[in-house]
């Protein structure tokens, strides 16, 4: 072979190699589930803004597992988590009646469109919500656990019990069992205060109140910090939408 054909081949090979490296690298079960085929416009048009790869990586999501998506709306977490967890595992889509009331249960629609036999939706009273002792391998709480503190008679969202809500879920949770929590940032010290006016609440607050109910932070993310959120305008409507400075904990329970 002559030195020009060997130095052909063997940068082909070399290509060749490095394409498959990347492609390796690239494709995971969290990649794959947000790739997958099907998934609604307007969850695609959420990706980039929410980043849902990167936060069940983070949380270490894994197929076989049951995971708890707390306060859904109309789950555009849950349907990732199907995918993710697989045939083997299991889905709880958990709202209250005012979530299901706010997504105008749409979870259903995209139960059955996205033919989600893994995912099952329960609609819970916050007093009791059933869910078992050392039955979740995972929770995950993408901006809601400040709604905890939130109070509106006119929503139908009275004063929630949160120490019991708080129980109840790490009750639930498998020993190193974790949850993923994702929240709009409140300014420093100002607790959960925000939570009425902002729906934001301090991530100092939020990591003691976690850990006051026996987890432990075992990870975080700045991967949705956004520098130029002076933290002072509400997060669900108007400017601020999509553009909020967000905390991301997994906790883990010992």
């Amino acid at each position: 072979m002559s030195p020009l054909k060997t130095k052909f081949t063997t940068a082909l090979i070399a290509l060749f190699l490095a394409a498959g490296i990347s492609s390796a690298a690239r494709a995971d079960v969290y990649d794959d589930a947000v790739a997958h085929k099907g998934r609604l416009a307007n969850d695609i048009k959420r990706d980039p803004v929410d980043k849902p790869a990167e936060m069940l990586r983070l949380a270490g999501i894994k197929p076989g597992m049951q995971v708890a998506d707390f306060l859904a709306a109309g789950g555009y977490y849950s349907e990732l988590l199907s995918y993710v967890v697989g045939p083997q595992g299991h889905v709880l889509l958990l709202n209250n009646e005012a979530y299901d009331k706010f997504s105008q249960d749409s979870w259903k629609t995209r139960i059955d469109k996205q033919h989600l036999a893994n995912v099952e939706h329960r609609t819970v009273d916050f007093a009791h919500m059933n869910l078992g002792e050392n039955t979740l391998d995972a929770v995950v709480m993408m901006k809601v656990y400040h709604d905890l503190y939130w109070v509106s008679a006119e929503d139908g969202w009275p004063k929630v019990d949160v120490n019991s809500v708080l129980d109840q879920i790490v009750r639930a949770l498998k020993p190193g069992g974790v949850v993923l929590v994702v929240d709009h940032s409140a300014k420093a010290g100002t607790g959960s205060s925000a939570a009425q006016d902002l729906h934001r609440i301090d991530e100092a607050f939020a990591q003691e109140d976690f850990e006051s109910h026996g987890l432990k932070r075992v990870g975080r993310s700045n991967v949705l910090r956004r520098p130029d959120d002076a933290r002072d305008e509400i997060t669900y409507k108007g400017p601020m939408v999509g553009k909020t400075d967000r905390f991301v904990f997994v906790f883990k329970k010992p």
